[in-house]
Parts: structure tokens; C-alpha cells; sequence
């Protein structure tokens, strides 16, 4: 970083002091929102690493969400395993579920990518909902009894960092680099002689891990799941909106937009329960309009900051 690099790094240390003493001091209430946070901090990041990198915008994105959930609560329900493993092991069966279908979704463009990753969450709802035996089907998979909040509110904050930490680690490098030559032409950049075809590919699996593994732990976390549950489309259309209000392609921008969005959601819910929805969408679209770019890419251009950031 080239601006105030040690008052920075010295911030960012403050804060996660403050937010694992949390736990600690804060009410259950508190807890549970802040997990949900880091959820959406995640979530909103992962949905950026291929989307805000390489233009290749994803409407089916809560898949992977899904395919880690299931996978993880079948592993802890059926075969006894331990949430923690079980939540990298939905990380591990998204990535899986992004190598299978990366190559013939990845060869299609615009709006035909979109539509295939949109079409690819219906089958994975319909299939959930089929194989009655190992999902559930319909009726749902219960976990189960475990309190655990606090110890998945770590690991919860710990896939939110850590998908940041990809992120910065990934612009700042050459690979970030060629993927957002992609972004900006993707043919000059095959003529500068960049493998689109395998950068797409690592940047579309580094992006379904994150998911998964939130996934798992939401699962675990709630206690039960249903097709209906984990493969919204207003789960995708949510982390969506909050990389673009924070800033698509940056650092930090899906964070922001994360905490901006979560937070003015709760405020407006609890004020307007009624009209909340359409009060909020109107809120979203007015930013996203005036600001195209996000908060963190109007704050870029106005201060000339980094693009690490």
C-alpha cells in the first residue's frame, strides 16, 4: 500500500482485535448480525474475484453457495464429520462444481454467461430437490443440535478476511493484472498472448471457494436447509448490488458495500418493516446510478487513490 501504509496496517489490527474480543462483550443479537456480515463480506468478494476482475458477470453465483451448504450438511449429518471440516469441504466440492462446468460456461459471453450461471442454480435446486435420500429433498436437511456461534463467527470472519486478502494479493499481482486486460478487451488481450481461456478458469475456481465454505458454515449455523434456501436468486442479486455499490474490481469496495448495504438494511427494516424492501431498492438504485463506478471507485478518481485499494 502507498498510502499511510503503517497507520493502515496499524488500523486493521485494531479492528480485528475489537472484533474478536467482540464475542466476548457483545450481546447474542450482536454476535449473530456481525457473523451475517461477514458472511455478505465474503460473499460480495468471491462474486467480485471473477465478476469485478474479468467482466464476466455472474447471476448464479449463490450455486456455489448452495453446493457448499449441501455438502457440508450432508457430511455433518450423515456422516458424522466435524463442522470445520466439513465447511472446507463444501469449499472444496464448489471449486469442484466450478471445474466442471468452468470451461463450457466460460467459452460464452455477456449475457449468455450470465444466463448459463443463472440456469445452473435452477438445476442444482431441482436436483436438491429430487435425490430425496441424501438431501432431503423438498422437506429439508436438519443438523444436528450444536451451539456454536462464537466459534463460527471466527471462522465466518475468517473466510470474509480471507477472501480480501485474496483479493488484494490477486490485483496486485501479474495475474490480476491479465485478468483485467481481459475485463478491458479480451480479444487484445489474446493478441498480447494471454491464455484467457485458463486465467478465467483459476480466477472462476478461486471464486466459488469462498462461497462454498460460507455456505457449509451458514448451514451449520442454522441447522437446517432446503432447496428454497440456499439457492435464491436474491442471494446473488444481494452480493451483486454490494460489490457494485462499494466499488466493483477494487479491495475494498465489496466490503464496504457490504457493511454500508447490511447495516442500512437493518436500519430501514426496523424503521419501516412494511415498505422496507421497496424503500431500500430505491435507496440502491439511486446510488448505483449516480455512482457507477461504486463509492470506492468515485473516491479513486476524486483523490487519485491506489488501485489497491
Amino acid at each position: 500500500m502507498t498510502l499511510a501504509p503503517r497507520a493502515f496496517l496499524t488500523g486493521l489490527a485494531v479492528l480485528a482485535a475489537a472484533l474478536a474480543l467482540y464475542p466476548i462483550v457483545g450481546t447474542g443479537y450482536g454476535v449473530r448480525a456481525m457473523l451475517q456480515l461477514f458472511m455478505w463480506i465474503a460473499l460480495a468478494g468471491s462474486w467480485n474475484l471473477i465478476s469485478g476482475l474479468t467482466g464476466y458477470v455472474s447471476f448464479g453465483h449463490v450455486a456455489f453457495f448452495g453446493a457448499g451448504a449441501y455438502a457440508g450438511a450432508i457430511l455433518i449429518a450423515k456422516a458424522g464429520w466435524p463442522w470445520l471440516p466439513a465447511a472446507l469441504a463444501g469449499g472444496a466440492a464448489a471449486c469442484v462444481l466450478a471445474l466442471v462446468i468452468g470451461y463450457p460456461c466460460l467459452r460464452l459471453k455477456g449475457p449468455y454467461f450470465a444466463i448459463a450461471m443463472l440456469g445452473l442454480n435452477e438445476v442444482l435446486r431441482a436436483l436438491t430437490s429430487y435425490f430425496e435420500g441424501l438431501t432431503g429433498g423438498g422437506s429439508g436437511l436438519s443438523l444436528p443440535t450444536l451451539h456454536a456461534t462464537v466459534p463460527i463467527y471466527y471462522a465466518m470472519a475468517l473466510a470474509a478476511a480471507g477472501v480480501t486478502l485474496l483479493t488484494y494479493l490477486i490485483i496486485t499481482s501479474r495475474f490480476g493484472l491479465r485478468l483485467m486486460t481481459i475485463r478491458e478487451d479480451e480479444v487484445a488481450a489474446e493478441a498480447m498472448g494471454i491464455d484467457t481461456a485458463r486465467h478465467k478458469l483459476y480466477a472462476f475456481l478461486l471464486s466459488a471457494a469462498g462461497p462454498g465454505v460460507v455456505g457449509a458454515l451458514a448451514a451449520r449455523d442454522q441447522g437446517y436447509i432446503e432447496p428454497i434456501s440456499v439457492f435464491p436468486l436474491a442471494t446473488t442479486i444481494t452480493m451483486i448490488v454490494m460489490a457494485l455499490f462499494g466499488g466493483k474490481g477494487t479491495v475494498w469496495g465489496p466490503v464496504l458495500g457490504a457493511i454500508v448495504l447490511f447495516v442500512s438494511q437493518e436500519i430501514v427494516w426496523a424503521r419501516f418493516p412494511y415498505v422496507h424492501q421497496l424503500l431500500f431498492g430505491a435507496i440502491i438504485a439511486a446510488v448505483v446510478l449516480l455512482m457507477p463506478r461504486g463509492v470506492l471507485g468515485l473516491l479513486q478518481t476524486k483523490y487519485r487513490l491506489p488501485r489497491t485499494l
